[in-house]
């Protein structure tokens, strides 16, 4: 989202304009979900908690700051409200293991069925590698890699500094490259 186009969903926002906040939903719902998705693992839950981001951007619009950036905003809300269900459920970030390729993408039916078969077990190989990264890194990751935010947004919505978040991106590389060693094509799933 460029930031002329941000501000000015930001004003429509804080003026209560009903259009800014269904632009803003249709733009970067489908993030938010995939973001929360990829933290949990567990399709119904990322619903749940994407659903209670805007409703909690939607309580909060008409107060926001003039300045806000909306993604890191809605990533710091969907980041909170996961680690609250955290911890209150125990839940394991193992989870994410489990999940098919089919809930994180939608198919194309472009690619040749051996394209598509390659592609998948790409998409299944990483995504078993990403799940076997602790929380901290895996977020860093997701955040910078997979949802394309800058490490200095990436730090304010995990709430840590910006060398700390450089940190854990380079430790979670690290820890990425060596899980898909570990996962070598044939191997996964065995």
């Amino acid at each position: 989202m460029d930031a002329l186009r941000e501000h000015t969903l930001v004003h429509g926002l804080r003026h209560g304009d009903a259009a800014a906040f269904d632009a803003v939903y249709a733009e970067l719902r489908p993030r938010v979900y995939a973001f929360l998705l990829r933290l949990c693992g567990q399709p119904a839950l990322a619903a749940d908690l994407a659903q209670e981001t805007w409703l909690r951007l939607a309580r909060h619009a008409l107060s926001l700051a003039p300045d806000t950036r909306l993604t890191p905003w809605l990533f710091t809300v969907a980041r909170n409200l996961y680690r609250s269900h955290l911890r209150w459920s125990w839940l394991s970030g193992r989870r994410l293991a489990e999940l098919t390729v089919e809930t994180l993408t939608h198919a194309d039916p472009g690619p040749s069925p051996f394209e598509a078969l390659a592609a998948d077990e790409s998409r299944r190989r990483l995504e078993a590698a990403l799940a076997a990264v602790p929380d901290k890194y895996r977020e860093a990751l997701v955040l910078v890699c997979v949802e394309r935010l800058s490490p200095q947004e990436a730090a304010q919505v995990a709430g840590i500094t910006p060398e700390n978040l450089r940190q854990r991106l380079a430790r979670g590389r690290a820890l990425l490259a060596e899980a898909l060693g570990r996962t070598r094509p044939g191997e996964a799933g065995e």
